[in-house]
């Protein structure tokens, strides 16, 4: 159990073993829903956990009384913590992707999960954590994703100018959000290639990074308030991707089958 505190508190001990921490039944379900292979799962007195979940982790340990309320993150805890090998892909694993979010200076772990929930609800192919970006693994990023985590593949790493560069070679256009002075959202053409790009939640993107940008988006404010946060500007955009997606899809079809 000092393990397991230390993969929840600590950074660099989750970095040096490539091993993270899910709390709940949920999130349990979700990674081993996802061919996750579940190293150990604990339990707290009374956790009422089916066998068949059980049986897809390699250990299983029955806690003592009070032991969880010890070790776990939140004040109040899940009966159930389990440790899971990273899940991380390199940038090339991404095959042919059309639809990709790339999180530069992101510090926010509740944002940071957002984002990966949206992402993966508007069909994206992937999420991109950049050096500098918020610990995708970090506790309140892992629960924040509500298992998204495990179903839109991530990326974590690499230097953000090298990584828009990279994305810009595969085809992909890339278009940054801005909170001001960038092409309206709604009028921007999202139906082909693309890669989102989404800065820090105070400073937005660094001046190196909008360099080689091909295009900033940006989404009007009709009331006093300067602009959203990080991960709900992300979800009206990504969700906007899928939205112009659709149509594209739905004209395809109607031309197909008169």
């Amino acid at each position: 159990m000092q393990r397991v505190r230390r993969l929840l508190r600590s950074h660099t001990a989750r970095q040096a073993e490539r091993a993270f921490v899910l709390e709940g039944e949920k999130l349990l379900t979700e990674a081993v829903n996802a061919g996750v292979s579940v190293e150990s799962v604990y339990l707290a007195p009374g956790a009422n956990v089916a066998d068949t979940l059980l049986g897809r982790a390699a250990r299983v340990f029955d806690l003592a009384p009070g032991v969880m309320e010890r070790v776990a993150d939140t004040v109040s805890p899940q009966p159930v913590l389990a440790v899971a090998p990273y899940v991380d892909s390199p940038l090339d694993a991404l095959e042919s992707p059309t639809f990709v979010v790339v999180c530069v200076d992101l510090r926010d772990p509740g944002n940071a999960g957002t984002v990966l929930r949206s992402a993966e609800a508007a069909g994206a192919d992937g999420v991109i954590f950049c050096v500098g970006a918020v610990d995708v693994y970090n506790p309140k990023t892992v629960r924040a994703s509500a298992g998204s985590l495990f179903h839109v593949p991530v990326v974590a790493g690499g230097e953000p100018v090298s990584v828009v560069q990279a994305l810009g070679q595969q085809g992909l256009r890339t278009l940054g959000a801005s909170a001001r002075g960038g092409t309206d959202y709604a009028h921007a053409d999202l139906t082909g290639a693309f890669a989102l790009v989404v800065g820090n939640e105070a400073h937005g993107l660094p001046d190196d990074v909008v360099a080689v940008l091909d295009d900033r988006i940006t989404i009007p404010m009709a009331g006093r308030s300067e602009s959203l946060n990080a991960g709900m500007a992300t979800a009206v955009l990504c969700f906007e991707a899928a939205r112009q997606r659709r149509g594209v899809e739905a004209a395809r079809q109607r031309r197909e089958y008169p």
